[in-house]
Protein backbone atom coordinates (compact mmCIF):
# COMPACT_ATOMS: atom_id res chain seq x y z
CA UNK A 1 0.00 0.00 0.00
CA UNK A 2 1.22 3.48 -0.81
CA UNK A 3 0.51 5.97 1.97
CA UNK A 4 0.88 9.73 2.25
CA UNK A 5 1.59 11.10 5.72
CA UNK A 6 1.91 14.64 7.00
CA UNK A 7 4.67 15.40 9.51
CA UNK A 8 4.60 18.49 11.71
CA UNK A 9 6.44 19.88 14.72
CA UNK A 10 6.56 23.20 16.56
CA UNK A 11 8.40 22.28 19.77
CA UNK A 12 12.06 21.40 20.16
CA UNK A 13 14.37 21.07 17.14
CA UNK A 14 11.55 20.55 14.66
CA UNK A 15 13.71 19.82 11.61
CA UNK A 16 15.66 17.18 13.53
CA UNK A 17 12.41 15.68 14.87
CA UNK A 18 10.89 15.42 11.37
CA UNK A 19 14.06 13.80 10.03
CA UNK A 20 14.03 11.32 12.91
CA UNK A 21 10.35 10.53 12.29
CA UNK A 22 11.08 9.89 8.60
CA UNK A 23 13.90 7.52 9.59
CA UNK A 24 11.57 5.71 12.00
CA UNK A 25 8.94 5.31 9.27
CA UNK A 26 11.63 3.97 6.94
CA UNK A 27 12.35 1.22 9.48
CA UNK A 28 8.82 -0.20 9.04
CA UNK A 29 8.21 0.74 5.40
CA UNK A 30 9.98 2.06 2.33
CA UNK A 31 10.21 5.82 2.01
CA UNK A 32 9.39 6.75 -1.60
CA UNK A 33 9.71 10.53 -1.19
CA UNK A 34 10.14 13.16 1.52
CA UNK A 35 9.31 16.78 0.74
CA UNK A 36 11.31 19.80 1.75
CA UNK A 37 10.52 21.22 5.17
CA UNK A 38 8.09 24.15 5.17
CA UNK A 39 7.60 26.71 7.94
CA UNK A 40 3.89 27.36 8.40
CA UNK A 41 1.57 29.23 10.72
CA UNK A 42 -0.49 27.09 13.09
CA UNK A 43 -4.11 26.44 12.09
CA UNK A 44 -6.61 26.50 14.94
CA UNK A 45 -5.70 26.03 18.56
CA UNK A 46 -4.13 28.45 21.02
CA UNK A 47 -1.34 30.94 20.19
CA UNK A 48 1.83 28.93 19.55
CA UNK A 49 5.06 28.86 17.54
CA UNK A 50 5.12 28.24 13.79
CA UNK A 51 5.31 24.65 12.59
CA UNK A 52 7.80 22.89 10.39
CA UNK A 53 5.81 20.59 8.07
CA UNK A 54 6.63 17.96 5.47
CA UNK A 55 4.94 15.22 3.50
CA UNK A 56 6.32 11.71 3.28
CA UNK A 57 5.17 9.04 0.83
CA UNK A 58 5.81 5.45 1.85
CA UNK A 59 5.23 1.97 0.51
CA UNK A 60 4.14 -0.32 3.34
CA UNK A 61 2.73 -3.76 4.06
CA UNK A 62 0.92 -2.40 7.12
CA UNK A 63 -2.83 -1.97 7.09
CA UNK A 64 -3.99 1.64 7.70
CA UNK A 65 -4.99 0.93 11.31
CA UNK A 66 -1.57 -0.65 11.98
CA UNK A 67 0.16 2.31 10.33
CA UNK A 68 -1.82 4.65 12.58
CA UNK A 69 -0.57 2.78 15.66
CA UNK A 70 3.02 2.93 14.35
CA UNK A 71 2.65 6.68 13.70
CA UNK A 72 1.30 7.23 17.22
CA UNK A 73 4.19 5.23 18.70
CA UNK A 74 6.69 7.36 16.74
CA UNK A 75 4.93 10.50 18.01
CA UNK A 76 5.17 9.18 21.57
CA UNK A 77 8.87 8.37 21.17
CA UNK A 78 9.36 12.04 20.26
CA UNK A 79 7.55 13.40 23.31
CA UNK A 80 3.97 13.60 22.08
CA UNK A 81 1.46 13.04 24.85
CA UNK A 82 -2.16 12.10 24.28
CA UNK A 83 -4.39 12.38 27.33
CA UNK A 84 -7.37 14.27 28.72
CA UNK A 85 -5.15 17.32 29.41
CA UNK A 86 -3.89 17.58 25.83
CA UNK A 87 -4.92 20.85 24.18
CA UNK A 88 -6.60 20.18 20.84
CA UNK A 89 -4.44 21.58 18.03
CA UNK A 90 -1.94 22.79 20.61
CA UNK A 91 1.85 22.87 20.29
CA UNK A 92 3.54 19.49 19.91
CA UNK A 93 6.89 17.88 19.34
CA UNK A 94 5.54 15.68 16.56
CA UNK A 95 2.27 15.25 14.74
CA UNK A 96 1.88 12.53 12.12
CA UNK A 97 -1.37 12.39 10.16
CA UNK A 98 -2.34 9.72 7.67
CA UNK A 99 -3.54 11.68 4.65
CA UNK A 100 -4.12 8.97 2.07
CA UNK A 101 -3.72 5.18 1.82
CA UNK A 102 -3.96 4.10 -1.82
CA UNK A 103 -7.51 5.01 -2.88
CA UNK A 104 -9.08 3.70 0.34
CA UNK A 105 -12.02 5.36 2.02
CA UNK A 106 -12.09 4.66 5.76
CA UNK A 107 -14.42 6.20 8.30
CA UNK A 108 -14.02 4.55 11.68
CA UNK A 109 -13.99 6.01 15.21
CA UNK A 110 -10.16 5.92 15.18
CA UNK A 111 -9.29 6.71 11.57
CA UNK A 112 -10.68 8.70 8.65
CA UNK A 113 -8.99 8.28 5.26
CA UNK A 114 -8.53 10.45 3.37
CA UNK A 115 -7.78 12.93 6.14
CA UNK A 116 -10.96 15.02 6.48
CA UNK A 117 -9.22 18.42 6.35
CA UNK A 118 -6.28 17.68 4.02
CA UNK A 119 -7.95 19.43 1.07
CA UNK A 120 -8.03 22.74 2.97
CA UNK A 121 -4.54 22.60 4.50
CA UNK A 122 -1.87 24.39 2.50
CA UNK A 123 0.77 22.82 4.78
CA UNK A 124 -0.34 19.42 3.40
CA UNK A 125 -0.95 20.34 -0.23
CA UNK A 126 2.18 22.44 -0.92
CA UNK A 127 4.80 19.88 0.19
CA UNK A 128 2.77 17.03 -1.34
CA UNK A 129 2.61 18.88 -4.64
CA UNK A 130 6.39 19.29 -4.51
CA UNK A 131 7.00 15.53 -4.50
CA UNK A 132 3.94 14.26 -6.43
CA UNK A 133 2.15 17.00 -8.40
CA UNK A 134 -0.08 14.48 -10.21
CA UNK A 135 -1.43 13.05 -6.95
CA UNK A 136 -5.13 13.00 -6.20
CA UNK A 137 -7.01 13.16 -2.93
CA UNK A 138 -9.99 10.77 -3.13
CA UNK A 139 -13.23 12.72 -3.14
CA UNK A 140 -11.49 16.07 -3.67
CA UNK A 141 -9.43 15.85 -6.87
CA UNK A 142 -5.94 16.63 -8.06
CA UNK A 143 -3.84 18.22 -5.31
CA UNK A 144 -2.20 20.74 -7.66
CA UNK A 145 -5.69 22.06 -8.51
CA UNK A 146 -6.69 22.12 -4.85
CA UNK A 147 -3.54 24.10 -4.13
CA UNK A 148 -4.28 26.54 -6.96
CA UNK A 149 -7.83 27.10 -5.64
CA UNK A 150 -6.41 28.73 -2.51
CA UNK A 151 -9.36 27.54 -0.38
CA UNK A 152 -7.41 27.11 2.87
CA UNK A 153 -8.65 27.26 6.43
CA UNK A 154 -6.98 29.55 8.93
Amino acid sequence: MRAVLSLGSNLGNSAEILSSAAEALNEVSEVIALSSFYQTRPVGGPPQPDFINAIIIIETNLEPEELLLVAQAIEGAHGRERNENTVKWGPRFLDIDLIKCDEMLINSPDLTIPHPRAHEREFVLRPWNEIDPAATLPGFGVISQLLESGQFSE
